[in-house]
């Protein structure tokens, strides 16, 4: 793929985006709040609604959609286990594992206290009083406990087959450390392994290059039935959590990344940008893992055998975005009930949502499950969830973002300190643009 294509790759998904969101803002206008309004063609009374936006608009992306989650599992399997068995001291897994950790869970506690030292100083709730529209049922939150029970599969195959991701990682990780120590019959079988990974990634790039149109029929939906006047509602609490995404994801993680690194920032977000427009259309951590692993290799020189363990590690348990929304939204639910909550309180909800993140999917969603968890936590009405439910929706796709540009710059952090990171393809511009992904 020559360099001026892979730009008009990122050029055509920054249109189709541009499309979406005027061919939804268009039928949206069209509908004008009503549920359905019919046409007269050649006879036959067709609905708008159901032709276009429940229809093509609905179908187009959720195919789009699963054709992404269905890379996940094989990629993570495949990828995980070649970079783990090409390890040949397996000290240097548990060097990996523990610096990904430790930088995952110290910047999702930063990113919550952040979203509250915020959201207290803007006071998104005070005054507001919004009776509650609608009752959020919310499903039962797995205990901390639990959490870590279910980490471990007791039969991995299961496992794949509901993308459950932390097991299929520790699964991976212990295959792929049976293969390294098991000589030369692990050499044969690590070669099959390494034949799968060019399969699957050119399986990638095929789903990749189709993605202008998912991003579109994504987009064209979303705006067909985005609720403005619940946005303007919520206007003050949505800006205060779009702030802090951006406080986050760009002078924090930039600053990790210039003074943790020695790395360029300008250079790391440049090359972050097309991934970060999956992330924004699909709102799924999980769904980008193939186009955030093709970027952290390729454009950004960390090597296989680090970026394989710690890209889909990140996008299980790395939910800063997710954070800072759960921070955010405690203080205005408080503050719309005129409930004092304590600095007990919120150092208790730092901890409990620092520890909800390792149980929150990389799905689109699940957030709002787990902010359940925090509210309960601190004795605030787990209905209050749905005062925001209204803007959540385009919130979550922003935070998507900025969790899996963290989990690049962890990444680069982790490569960088075991020297597992090519500096010279870090700081080339051009790096990657002549790959196929």
């Amino acid at each position: 793929m020559t360099t001026n294509t892979k730009f008009n790759l990122t050029s055509r998904i920054l249109i189709a985006m541009a499309l979406g969101i005027l061919v939804g803002s268009f039928f949206q206008w069209i509908l004008g709040g009503a549920a359905e309004k019919e046409v007269s063609l050649a006879g036959f009374s067709i609905g708008i609604k159901a032709l276009f936006v429940d229809g093509i608009f609905h179908v187009g992306g959720q195919i789009f959609v699963a054709s992404l989650k269905m890379l996940v599992v094989p990629l993570v399997l495949v990828s995980l286990v070649c970079g783990t068995s090409s390890l040949k001291d397996i000290s240097t897994l548990g060097r990996i594992g523990s610096k990904s950790m430790g930088l995952y869970i110290l910047t999702t506690a930063i990113a919550i206290t952040i979203a509250i030292f915020f959201a207290l100083l803007f006071s998104p709730g005070v005054g507001v009083n919004m009776p509650l529209a609608q009752s959020y049922q919310v499903a039962d939150t797995p205990s901390v406990a639990q959490v870590f029970i279910n980490m471990f599969p007791s039969n991995p195959v299961e496992a794949m087959a509901k993308g459950e991701m932390l097991q299929i990682i520790i699964f991976a990780v212990l295959f792929g450390i049976a293969i390294a120590l098991s000589g030369e019959a692990g050499q044969r079988v690590r070669q099959i392994f390494e034949d799968l990974n060019t399969v699957v990634m050119h399986l990638v790039n095929i789903v990749m290059h189709l993605s202008p149109y998912g991003v579109f029929f994504l987009m064209a939906k979303l705006f067909t039935t985005l609720e403005l006047n619940d946005m303007g509602n919520l206007g003050i609490y949505f800006l205060v959590v779009l702030f802090v995404l951006l406080f986050h994801g760009l002078l924090v993680y930039g600053t990790l990344v210039k003074l943790v690194g020695g790395l360029n920032p300008l250079m790391f977000f440049r090359k972050m940008k097309e991934t970060a427009l999956f992330a924004f259309s699909t709102s799924s951590s999980n769904a980008t893992i193939a186009s955030n692993m093709a970027t952290t290799t390729g454009k950004l020189g960390v090597d296989n055998k680090v970026a394989s363990f710690t890209i889909p590690l990140g996008a299980t348990i790395n939910m800063d975005g997710t954070a800072i929304m759960q921070g955010v939204a405690t203080v205005f639910i408080a503050q719309v009930y005129n409930i004092d909550l304590t600095a007990a309180d919120y150092l208790l909800v730092v901890l409990t949502a620092t520890l909800a993140s390792i149980g929150t999917a990389g799905v689109p969603g699940v957030g709002l499950v787990m902010l359940a968890m925090v509210l309960q936590q601190v004795g605030l009405p787990v209905e209050g969830i749905a005062l925001i439910i209204g803007v959540d929706r385009l919130l979550d796709m922003t935070r998507t973002a900025v969790n899996i540009t963290g989990d690049a710059m962890v990444s680069c952090l982790v490569g960088k300190s075991e020297k597992c990171l090519d500096l010279a393809v870090f700081n080339d511009p051009d790096a990657g643009k002549n790959d196929k992904l």
